[in-house]
């Protein structure tokens, strides 16, 4: 008796789960349907970057004294409070910033193409892209003062 109350016991409880004697090992294996892959958006080119926009027209030379207190905010930390591109961030990067007081140099450099580097940023005339863009700062008479003190400070 002891014999027919266990295998009811165990036709009970196989019937509370699902009633199928084969095992979970003996059960023939169903795949899963694939999911469903995200819908793509077509792959469209960028758009080429806008040309840089030119320097304003006219004078690109501002006040000087007022180009040295923002060059002292903004540039000496890579340029150097003289200029000669040993600021103390300047031995973390490569290339070297420029030096501004280098007369030769400075002299070979256009107010248009100061204004162009300062406002749009190194990789704008193909320098380098660590030159950050400083035109959405510094404003127009700010770069402009910016110009003259470079002048100044390189005697070009």
């Amino acid at each position: 008796m002891t014999r027919a109350l266990a295998a009811l016991a165990l036709a009970v409880l196989l019937a509370g789960c699902g009633g199928d004697t084969k095992s979970d090992a003996q059960k023939p294996v169903t795949p899963a349907a694939p999911a469903a892959a995200p819908a793509q958006p077509p792959m469209t080119p960028a758009p080429a970057p806008a040309p840089p926009a030119p320097a304003p027209s006219g004078s690109l030379r501002g006040d000087a004294s007022a180009g040295a207190a923002l060059y002292r905010q903004y540039c000496t930390t890579c340029h150097g409070p003289g200029g000669k591109g040993d600021g103390p961030v300047a031995a973390t990067l490569n290339p070297k910033p420029a030096n501004h007081s280098d007369h030769v140099y400075m002299a070979t450099l256009s107010d248009e193409r100061l204004y162009q580097v300062i406002s749009k940023g190194g990789a704008s005339v193909g320098k380098s892209p660590m030159m950050a863009p400083w035109g959405g700062v510094i404003n127009d008479q700010g770069i402009k003062d910016l110009i003259a003190f470079l002048r100044q400070l390189s005697s070009s």
